[in-house]
This record gives C-alpha cells, structure tokens and sequence, in this order.
C-alpha cells in the first residue's frame, strides 16, 4: 500500500511526466498535484476532467452497461493525457490524473504503471 504523496511521486518518475494529481471527482478537487507548469494548469485540469469522468459514468449507467471506466486517454498534438478512475473497495470517487509529453513518454508503460499504482493506492 502507498499513500497519494508517493503514488504522485511514482507518476513524476515515467518518463515525459509533465504533471500528476489524485482528483476527487465527487467534488472535482484534487487531494493532491505534483509538476504542473504555467502552460498545466494541474487544479483547472482537474475540474474539467472530472465532467469528462462524470460524462462517462452516465453514459455508461445510461445505456445499461455492466461494465466501468478502465482508462481514458486524451490524445494532443504534443502530449497524453490519462485518467484513471479507482476501483478498490477501500478506495471509490477518485481518479489517477496524468499528463505526458508525447515524444518522451512511452503510453503503455504509462497505462500499466498507473493501473499499478491504482491498486495499490491507500488515501
């Protein structure tokens, strides 16, 4: 088990990693944010990524899907964007938030890491 300071840490260590943040997507805070820049904004990524998850869960519930969000990736010119909804029982209402440069970071390395770090995440 890790607690979300080193689950953050974790995140920053793949390569590329532009910005990390364990958001609360009840309320569309993060509990915590790590990197960032000015051109990052880590909290407005934060909201707007908690409607995107939002969005998706209704859909979901909507069509009647037994199913849940396993990732989501958000594909810029220049960078990867993941986001990672929490499963566990200990942990519901959360999402891993990731930000990557593209031409550094390597999307399936980054996919496995996160879901690592997911399961074994303790807020």
């Amino acid at each position: 088990m890790v607690d979300m300071d080193v689950a953050m840490k974790d995140m920053m260590l793949l390569d590329g990693a532009l910005g990390a943040a364990v958001v609360d997507y009840g309320s569309g805070m993060p509990l915590g944010v790590l990197g960032g820049s000015k051109s990052l904004d880590l909290e407005i990524a934060a909201a707007g990524n908690t409607e995107l998850v939002r969005a998706k869960m209704r859909t979901i519930e909507q069509l009647g899907l037994n199913e849940e969000i396993e990732d989501v990736l958000i594909t810029l010119g220049s960078q990867y964007h993941l986001i990672r909804p929490t499963h566990s029982r200990r942990i519901k209402g959360l999402f891993l938030y990731l930000a990557l440069d593209r031409s550094r970071g390597n999307l399936a390395l980054a996919r496995h890491r996160l879901k690592e770090i997911e399961e074994d995440l303790e807020v």
